[in-house]
């Protein structure tokens, strides 16, 4: 049970921190260095998102698994609630739609307009607010 109650604590904020250090550093600055084009930052930004996506998909079932050990307040069932299914539709709906547009894209040159990538970013950031609320939602109870 106290492991549980760690790992409910450390994982929402091991999390916050990749999603930091990707989309928030990685991300911006892959395209300012020297001789990236777009379409090789595109490639670069594709496997590390979507090698990202898998990554939060086993932090999200660890602490889906630790709410069944130790079950937290209502409100941090909740948040952890809103960020697995978040996360589910991201990285298996969002993320392989995004990759299938870029697909076409490279394929034929052009690509309808699409609102996903916006979308994805704004995704992200509801997760980069959510996840040290859940990190501090259980610090409280594990021990405050």
């Amino acid at each position: 049970m106290i492991v549980a109650k760690l790992l409910q604590v450390a994982l929402p904020f091991l999390w916050l921190g990749m999603i930091a250090a990707i989309s928030l550093i990685e991300t911006p600055l892959k395209f300012r260095a020297p001789g990236i084009t777009v379409p090789l930052g595109v490639g670069i930004g594709r496997l590390v998102f979507k090698a990202l996506n898998r990554v939060e998909l086993v932090l999200c079932a660890a602490l889906v698994a630790t709410a069944f050990v130790s079950a937290g307040s209502a409100g941090s069932e909740a948040v952890l609630a809103g960020v697995a299914l978040l996360t589910v539709f991201q990285a298996l709906w969002l993320r392989p739609r995004m990759d299938r547009r870029v697909a076409a894209r490279s394929a034929v040159g052009e690509a309808p307009e699409s609102s996903s990538h916006l979308l994805y970013i704004g995704v992200e950031g509801v997760k980069l607010l959510a996840l040290p609320l859940l990190g501090v939602l259980y610090c409280l109870q594990a021990f405050g």
